[in-house]
């Protein structure tokens, strides 16, 4: 497996983390939405996110690890209790 690959996994999985986990929060204060509904939306969107940014970076045939880093940098910056 490459590590290109490796970097971004983890880093998804980390992405759905850091916007799911404060959803849940706020869903269970909620009683019309399940808990698992909300958190799996906020950390779907949050990945979406990441996806596109990553397709349109590649769309020259090549994905730097420069492209990698600015695709996650907005989620970063955009998720709950960043600093």
């Amino acid at each position: 497996m490459s590590e290109k690959f490796k970097s971004i996994m983890q880093r998804i999985i980390a992405v759905f983390i850091v916007n799911s986990l404060p959803i849940i929060g706020g869903a269970s204060m909620l009683g019309d939405i399940p808990v698992w509904k909300a958190a799996l939306l906020a950390g779907f969107t949050a990945c979406t996110e990441v996806f596109i940014k990553l397709a349109k970076a590649s769309l020259d045939g090549e994905l730097t690890m420069q492209e990698i880093n600015e695709a996650f940098t907005g989620v970063e910056k955009n998720a709950p209790n960043s600093k």
